[in-house]
């Protein structure tokens, strides 16, 4: 990653005297109020990376604006999109640099668009996933990829890997309660313990377990992982339940391992530990972990968290992750909707939290040469869906901070650059 690069460049090639005409200008897309599609915004800035244009990502400025090359190409983009942008000659853009360099704010290059793989089962909408939702919004190319290509070493292909509101430990959500008589949940069970089959196991948990140790080797070569919903904490304790059977009768027909709590264990999770398992398989939840329950009592009305401000310069990765127009934010649900503070290990960076509550809402944190990000909730512009609602528009919500979130965490890897994983 080089960190104040654009700054440094100027100052070789001498843009600190007057501008010289049209060759000096760029162009800036604010990501302040002054922005008419923040989420769009993010596609305008990969694809003039995919056309090998440098970005220049102004952390902390203006909410985290880009600074690009005035090209035809990027013009129409913004015109398309609907995006706004302005044209700054070179003393402007010397002026900019300059009040980067006396703020907590900081310039960092953006050096190649970054491959992006959603993990989703076949069966899933594209509409159910809140990622893959403003991936396509935003015009940003993505591939799926599930448990066969994952197994087979196909991880190595991506930069980025967001992981679907999956559930990991292989007992189908905990939706046995409310839907286990529904056509989909059946369909669900029967397309999951054919491809655990498949690939050589005899039960559901023991191929999400395989998979979770592929995904997790694949963070300590250099991967960027994001993950929301139930996809963050069943992943934790798929890893700490390596090789122990914690699921219930109703999902494996067997009864789980005695004292399947006692032999978790947490130096295998990236973000939290000393969490306590749901071993009733009838209860909606899965751990300690989630704090949805403490959500549902506070209530729409009074559910905001709060980004944490970081130092640009310093910290430039979380002040990436936490670029936005606005630092409070409206809280949304999930199955898993926050995390327990307590239980988070000391490495574990809080992005955002719920103030005076106890909970997390958006977390960091690096393993081996990668990184993970896990937010919780499952749509930032629905505040609680459930299973079968419609789809949220993001025409409606083209300014979401919410949503801009997770577009920084695509974006974030282009940071740096990096060589494919064998």
């Amino acid at each position: 990653m080089r960190i104040r690069a654009a700054l440094l460049g100027a100052l070789a090639i001498g843009l600190l005297g007057p501008a010289t005409g049209p060759a000096a200008a760029r162009l800036l897309i604010p990501m302040d109020l002054a922005q008419t599609d923040h989420l769009k915004a993010y596609g305008v800035a990969y694809h003039a990376l995919q056309r090998g244009h440098d970005v220049e990502w102004l952390l902390n400025y203006r909410g985290g604006s880009f600074l690009l090359d005035d090209d035809p190409a990027t013009r129409r983009d913004c015109a398309l999109s609907g995006v706004a942008m302005e044209e700054h000659g070179g003393a402007e853009v010397v002026a900019i640099y300059d009040e980067i360099e006396q703020n907590n704010m900081e310039v960092v290059l953006l050096e190649k668009p970054p491959e992006v793989a959603v993990y989703v089962p076949p069966t899933n909408d594209p509409w159910d996933d809140a990622v893959t939702l403003v991936l396509e919004y935003a015009d940003i190319p993505y591939e799926t990829i599930w448990d066969e290509e994952v197994l087979a070493g196909g991880l190595s292909r991506y930069d980025w890997l967001h992981l679907h509101h999956e559930d990991f430990t292989g007992q189908y959500g905990k939706f046995y309660a409310s839907y286990h008589n529904a056509p989909w949940y059946r369909e669900q069970v029967a397309l999951y313990e054919q491809r655990a089959a498949e690939a050589g196991y005899t039960k559901v948990w023991q191929h999400k377990q395989a998979v979770v140790q592929r995904i997790r080797d694949y963070i300590a070569r250099g991967g960027f992982v994001f993950a929301m919903c139930s996809a963050t904490d069943t992943f934790e304790i798929a890893l700490a339940a390596t090789g122990v059977d914690i699921v219930g009768r109703v999902y494996d027909h067997d009864s789980p391992e005695p004292n399947a709590q006692e032999k978790l264990d947490y130096s295998r999770t990236l973000a939290f530990e000393r969490f306590r398992l749901e071993m009733n398989p009838l209860v909606y939840e899965y751990s300690d972990i989630d704090m949805t329950r403490e959500a549902a009592l506070r209530g729409q009305p009074n559910d905001f968290f709060q980004l944490f401000d970081f130092s640009a310069k310093e910290d430039p990765v979380p002040t990436m992750l936490t670029q936005c127009h606005v630092n409070l934010l409206p809280g949304f649900m999930g199955q898993t909707t926050s995390y327990r503070k307590g239980l988070l290990k000391k490495s574990t960076i809080i992005l955002a939290e719920t103030p005076g509550s106890g909970e997390a809402k958006y977390i960091h944190g690096n393993f081996g040469q990668g990184t993970f990000t896990f937010y919780g909730g499952h749509d930032p512009e629905d505040y609680q869906h459930l299973v079968g609602d419609p789809p949220t528009q993001l025409e409606l919500h083209p300014s979401s901070p919410g949503y801009r979130l997770i577009l920084n965490n695509i974006l974030f890897p282009a940071a740096k650059k990096q060589e494919r994983k064998t």
